[in-house]
């Protein structure tokens, strides 16, 4: 069941703008932060959200990133496995 007004794909149509393989992802290294930073970052609250919409408003001051562009954020966090817990007590 198809809604109204939705766009859809036909065969050999693709979710990818035709320049997407000609565009470098941009990447920027905040360092390391305390957990609770990290967790309100997720919420879009904190110190870090502030960095992060400084360094974005930064980027597209400088041409960086179109002013149009929607940027992305994703929360990666080290999992510590259990002999690395371990050692961490010993």
């Amino acid at each position: 069941m198809e809604k109204h007004g939705a766009p859809s794909l036909t065969d050999g149509e693709s979710k990818k703008p035709a320049d997407a393989a000609a565009v470098a992802p941009v990447i920027v290294d905040l360092g390391s932060a305390k957990k609770s930073q990290i967790k309100e970052l997720a919420k879009g609250q904190g110190k870090l959200t502030q960095r992060v919409l400084g360094v974005i408003e930064e980027l597209k001051s400088d041409g960086t990133l179109n002013g149009s562009a929607q940027p992305v954020i994703v929360i990666v966090k080290k999992k510590i496995s259990r002999k690395n817990l371990l050692a961490r007590f010993l």
